[in-house]
């Protein structure tokens, strides 16, 4: 597999870290999947201009482990904007030792929906045209 680089905004750099190891000795999936969920919900707030919710993970596939001091970095990319909702296209890549060499490690579809203060779905604001 070739990967070009990542698609998307950089949202989210962290340090894969001992604790957050599996029974194998790479980083649980769980932990990489909270991140991206993470990255996924800073990018689909900002957009619907206050809180979501996260309703769906799609497409979920992993690449490649994440090992402890890999820098875990994660993309993001607003692929859909419904009535209520987001789909949003989550890139995850570690800078591996060193020598900074970049691999992909995994992706998915993470789906959001706009939410008022009752918790309630509430209308995606249209985005407003910037005006020079």
């Amino acid at each position: 597999m070739t990967d070009t680089g990542p698609n998307g905004e950089l949202t989210l750099r962290t340090l894969a870290m001992p604790r957050d190891v599996n029974v194998n000795g790479d980083i649980f999936g769980g932990w990489v999947l909270s991140q991206m969920d993470i990255a996924g919900g800073i990018v689909a707030g900002a957009r619907a201009k206050g809180r979501v919710a996260t309703v769906a993970v799609d497409a979920m596939k992993f690449i490649r482990p994440v090992k402890v001091g890999d820098v875990l970095c994660i993309y993001v990319t607003i692929g859909r904007i419904g009535r209520t909702s987001l789909a949003l296209d989550v890139e995850a890549w570690v800078l591996r030792g060193r020598a900074g060499k970049r691999e992909k490690v995994t992706e998915a579809v993470f789906t959001f929906v706009a939410i008022d203060e009752d918790g309630r779905p509430r209308v995606v604001p249209a985005e407003q045209e910037v005006r020079s």
